[in-house]
């Protein structure tokens, strides 16, 4: 293998695919890229057997000469040390060369490594999937949809489903469900090219959520998802994204969902949201987060908080509505806080059907997000 190639195009490929090396592998071969060079261009892959991603570097763009091929062939590189040296070479241009034992030398300027190569013949195959069952969705769109549930999974690994994101299409709806079971979060979205294509229980760990989202562009480019048997492949651009579905059930979230409230509050987003966050200052302090929500009988919402060591904090807050009964709650102020930071209404309903029964959240211009909080029983 013997090519010449612009620093540019191979550190935004080695960024993509490094997201998918684990520093805790106890394969050698996996903490490697692998490159493949071909008379086409220049794949880069990279795997953890639980994801796998892809990048492809074209000899040209446009009218721009990316990668100059002299002889095709592949090898793996240790990708802790190269994904750093190639940052901080000094020319746009790169020169790399594999010689006998995969010996590959690298020179850009006046600078020259030599790195130990491995064996490509080692490096897993990629999955194949069959690509009957292919949708396409917004990056952005996709990109806010894990960010408005991701946050409610699971980090406890004693019930490994639940550290992922259910993900369900039907009726060319797309639908995204994250639970911990103290709070959940459900987001949709309708597809428009979505005919004819089904799935339930597609269950994706949420730390490859993150991952994928730092890939996914923030303009609208459209991400092609492909779901098969234990298998999900996103394909972005010139990336090839492939994640592990998560084994097991998903636990049925609907049944505590209610339909009919006693109490409903319309607030303001921002104001609660930095009215909670000061009671959270004290209640952090007393390792417990809960923070305690009352109606008063002037029409106000009063939001408190108290720390034995050092001291109390109340406000009250005017509801733009208030329907139903007086209410009096106690919640954790951490998962009321991570939601409101990723609601983007202006205003929230915030609805109860009794003292201890779940808290729902509603952004009031959304109707395609839905929270719940499950409340605390406290002594006062």
């Amino acid at each position: 293998m013997k090519i010449s190639i612009m620093k540019s195009y191979l550190n935004e490929s080695i960024q993509h695919v490094s997201k998918a090396i684990s520093s805790r592998t106890t394969i050698p071969i996996l903490s490697g890229i692998k490159f493949d060079v071909n008379h086409q261009g220049v794949t880069l892959t990279a795997s953890d057997t639980d994801i796998s991603i892809q990048s492809f570097i074209p000899l040209e763009e446009g009218d721009k000469s990316v990668v100059q091929v002299e002889q095709p062939g592949s090898v793996v590189l240790p990708a802790k040390f190269f994904v750093e040296i190639i940052k901080k070479l000094p020319s746009q241009e790169i020169h790399m060369e594999v010689k006998d034992n995969f010996n590959t030398f690298i020179s850009a300027g006046a600078t020259e490594i030599q790195l130990v190569g491995l064996d490509p013949e080692e490096f897993p195959v990629l999955p194949s999937i069959e690509e009957n069952q292919t949708v396409s969705i917004p990056g952005d769109l996709l990109k806010n949809m894990v960010k408005q549930t991701v946050f409610s999974i699971s980090t406890h690994e004693t019930t490994p489903i639940l550290t992922g994101v259910l993900w369900s299409l039907a009726d060319n709806e797309l639908k995204f469900v994250a639970t911990d079971r103290h709070r959940l979060a459900t987001r949709s979205a309708m597809l428009d090219n979505a005919e004819g294509v089904r799935f339930n229980n597609v269950v994706i760990s949420g730390k490859t959520l993150n991952e994928l989202s730092k890939i996914v562009p923030d303009q609208n480019t459209l991400v092609d998802i492909v779901v098969a048997d234990n298998q999900v492949l996103f394909k972005i651009d010139r990336v090839l994204f492939y994640s592990r579905i998560l084994d097991g059930t998903y636990p049925d979230t609907s049944r505590i969902i209610p339909t009919s409230y006693k109490t409903e509050l319309v607030l303001d987003t921002k104001k609660l949201s930095e009215s909670i966050d000061r009671a959270y200052l004290l209640s952090r302090e007393e390792k417990t987060n809960i923070v305690r929500m009352q109606t008063m009988e002037s029409g106000t919402i009063e939001i408190s908080s108290s720390s034995s060591e050092l001291g109390k904090v109340r406000e009250e807050i005017e509801p733009a509505e208030f329907t139903g009964d007086p209410l009096k709650i106690s919640f954790n102020s951490k998962y009321m806080l991570d939601v409101l930071k990723v609601v983007e209404s202006e205003q929230l309903m915030i609805a109860f059907t009794g003292v201890m029964s779940p808290i729902i959240l509603k952004p009031l211009d959304d109707s395609h997000s839905l929270y719940v909080i499950l409340p605390y029983r406290t002594t006062n």
